[in-house]
């Protein structure tokens, strides 16, 4: 199989889809591979890297489009990626699909078979393409919380871990899960009072007992969170339905409660983000106020620490590539139900039932799709 690997254009998106390790794996599995010309430079991997695993160099993303069979990428295709993408294509990356109709009609329009990192799933019920990103997400959360708390960027100008004699910032994470865990050690590392509001008792009992009270839980009644989200410096938002949009659980009304210059950080923005007044930003611009508040919801926030994320990613999607290159996508979907999951897009149907809902899309079963 050809594999492609075109430079990620998204502002300020400086991982790639595919590291050296990854192409030389799947060289050495028998397969050709394109990678563009600098995709891996903003990871801190040379052209020379991939020519030395056993990659071939391409000049343009249209050379990579046009004779590569798979396509894979980090972040989902922007407009002019679609408009090169053709029938009987795959394509392996992050998609959220929920928030984004335009993207969602524009793959279907192509005819590509399309695979999403985020839904895919794991035996114990995991998300193990998405839990990467989601561990770098949650840790940066509170560096840049703290970074938009900071007055000079319109924030309370309140200190994290506080002085002697001066209390430290009040931290609300919601959502207890992998997001929110990472950012609620982090937080609380840096010295903040540290709330993790979420509804399932039985995780709410595992963070108390893993993490030995470094940080609270509570149950994320709606009652609770208002509560909470009023005396907080910094929210930060980690909630997850797998594929689907994000519920909103703060609204604008609500921002009024809040203390004036307090800083929100939406790491759910790929979803649609989980507060009312939230809108993606960019690295180049990302934050923005809202009735005194302070918004940061930057779309690609593991963007910022590239050769991390990108070996970290890297590391999970490689092992699904190579199943995907070796038997084909749908041999490897019959075999593997938990990359069945990741199908959202198959030859203008979707498959993938979380998206239609929050769309209004009607949806084809993927196991019809599988068939054949």
């Amino acid at each position: 199989m050809k594999i492609g690997c075109p430079t990620e254009i998204k502002p300020q998106e400086f991982r790639v889809g595919l590291t050296p390790n990854a192409a030389q794996e799947a060289v050495n599995h028998g397969h050709q591979v394109l990678v563009q010309a600098g995709a891996g430079n903003g990871a801190g991997f040379t052209d020379a890297d991939y020519v030395a695993a056993g990659a071939q160099i391409v000049g343009t993303a249209e050379e990579v489009f046009a004779s590569a069979d798979m396509i894979v990428k980090v972040k989902e295709p922007q407009a002019v990626e679609r408009k090169m993408l053709r029938e009987g294509q795959l394509l392996f990356t992050y998609l959220h699909l929920a928030p984004d109709p335009k993207q969602t009609h524009d793959l279907l329009a192509s005819g590509c078979t399309a695979i999403a990192y985020e839904t895919v799933t794991s035996r114990d019920g995991g998300l193990p393409l998405l839990a990467p990103m989601s561990e770098v997400a949650g840790k940066l959360a509170p560096q840049v919380g703290s970074w938009t708390l900071q007055k000079a960027n319109g924030g309370r100008g309140v200190l994290m871990g506080g002085v002697p004699g001066v209390g430290p910032a009040e931290v609300v994470v919601i959502g207890g899960g992998v997001v929110g865990t990472h950012a609620a050690r982090v937080a609380a590392g840096m010295g903040a009072h540290v709330t993790v509001l979420d509804r399932s008792l039985s995780r709410m009992r595992y963070l108390d007992d893993v993490f030995s009270g470094l940080f609270k839980t509570r149950y994320a009644s709606a009652g609770n969170t208002a509560e909470l989200v009023a005396q907080a410096d910094l929210v930060i938002g980690a909630v997850l339905i797998p594929g689907a949009a994000a519920p909103k659980l703060v609204t604008r009304a609500q921002l009024s409660t809040m203390k004036p210059g307090a800083a929100i950080v939406d790491v759910a923005i790929d979803q649609g983000g989980c507060f009312e007044t939230s809108r993606a930003t960019t690295h180049e611009d990302p934050i923005y106020e809202v009735d005194g508040i302070m918004h940061y919801c930057v779309a690609n926030m593991p963007g910022a620490v590239a050769r991390t994320s990108t070996i970290a990613l890297g590391n999970a999607t490689m092992p699904f590539m190579l199943e995907l290159a070796n038997k084909g996508w749908r041999q490897a979907c019959l075999d593997d139900p938990h990359l069945a999951e990741g199908l959202n897009v198959h030859a203008g149907k979707l498959t993938y039932y979380a998206v239609g809902k929050a769309l209004g899309i009607d949806v084809t079963s993927p196991q019809l799709v599988l068939k054949g």
